[in-house]
């Protein structure tokens, strides 16, 4: 299913960057269902996470959260497929898919609660069905594809679909996953967005080819497409889907994207990035691009323009007020949960903890700390 194009056609486009619409033989029929009012909702989504990524990463440079990894830019590549998942699919990402997150029903203070350093998890997997974002990179392809495999054992038509960048797929945690992907026939996605930057090192030195060509060597077939391009993205994604649901196996999607912020907010790209690079991907802005087309085709007025930025402006203003009100954890918490049932050697440290923190009561700091003691006499 390697996607076959014009030999000036690098990859699938459905939308070029002016907005013009491009005809697919192969993939109008795989959106025939999205219309002015479908568009309209996957642009009023992409501004609403482009706003709630420029809001956390204000936050950042404020001190109110550690770190954070922007998404500027790769919210088409995100929205578009997040769009085109069923609520039974499961997601497995990298922590810079707040896009997909969003699409599965994050909330906006959720996605940065880890990122302010008050819990472990962000949210409940399974109440939005999409795993807390993995930070070792592409361990979560394993885990997509074990997932998947599970899928396939219970008989269920719903897939298993991974999100990491063009780092990882040097990663050999991405090759293993394939490996296995493949030979089990398991109902899984691979969705590579290809930004073209893995931290400091350019896609170019990691692979003299296309990354969409790398599956091929493990028996998966490949999609290329323009990752700035949300028709583009979403007919592919319903591509891959349909085929893990026929029992078909894994796919590969290259998203060909650009980060245009940096790696995280202690990233400098200016230091290793030319910024003629960078004004060169501008002008292939994914949201400005479906927003020319929604205004040539008159579904983008002006009060519908209005509204989607009203959207934005609240989402901004709920992550801001929600961040804020984050409590710290009381410190002994970070010892609950870690395992289901009591563990010797947790119920130690957490003793020893506890002693630690009662190192510093003095007459201006009190911590309570509660200890079950056993009858014989010993910490817990």
């Amino acid at each position: 299913m390697t996607t076959t194009m014009s030999k000036h056609q690098e990859f699938l486009q459905l939308l070029d960057p002016s907005g013009e619409r491009i005809p697919s033989a192969d993939y109008d029929a795989v959106i025939a269902d999205v219309d002015g009012p479908a568009l309209l909702a996957l642009y009023r989504d992409m501004v609403v996470i482009r706003r709630i990524d420029l809001e956390a990463t204000a936050l950042q440079r404020q001190g109110e959260l550690a770190l954070w990894p922007p998404l500027l830019g790769q919210e088409a590549a995100q929205i578009g497929s997040g769009r085109a998942l069923r609520a039974d699919d499961f997601v497995f990402s990298s922590y810079r898919e707040h896009g997909v997150a969003f699409t599965r029903g994050v909330t906006p203070v959720d996605l940065v609660r880890v990122w302010r350093g008050v819990t472990a998890s962000g949210w409940d997997p399974y109440t939005v069905g999409m795993a807390t974002p993995q930070v070792i990179i592409g361990a979560q392809a394993l885990h997509a594809t074990g997932y998947a495999m599970g899928i396939r054992r219970d008989g269920a038509d719903s897939v298993a679909v991974v999100y990491f960048g063009d780092g990882a797929t040097s990663e050999g945690d991405v090759s293993e996953a394939m490996v296995f992907a493949a030979s089990f026939q398991a109902p899984v996605v691979f969705f590579c967005q290809n930004n073209q930057w893995a931290i400091s090192e350019p896609v170019g030195l990691q692979s003299p080819g296309t990354l969409a060509d790398r599956p091929t060597g493990f028996g998966i077939p490949s999609l290329r497409i323009d990752g700035n391009d949300v028709l583009a993205v979403h007919a592919a994604t319903r591509t891959a889907l349909a085929r893990a649901r026929a029992g078909d196996g894994p796919t590969f999607i290259e998203a060909v994207t650009y980060r245009m912020g940096p790696h995280t907010t202690a990233d400098d790209p200016t230091r290793y990035r030319d910024p003629a690079d960078l004004e060169s991907w501008h002008a292939r802005d994914p949201i400005a691009r479906l927003a020319a087309h929604l205004r040539s085709t008159g579904v983008l007025t002006d009060e519908a323009e209005e509204r989607v930025q009203r959207a934005a402006t609240a989402a901004a203003a709920e992550l801001r007020a929600g961040c804020l009100a984050l409590a710290d954890p009381e410190p002994l918490t970070m010892f609950d949960e870690v395992y289901a049932e009591p563990h010797p050697e947790l119920e130690r440290q957490r003793a020893e903890y506890a002693d630690y923190l009662a190192g510093f009561d003095d007459s201006d700091t009190h911590i309570d700390i509660h200890i079950d003691t056993h009858d014989d006499g010993g910490a817990r």
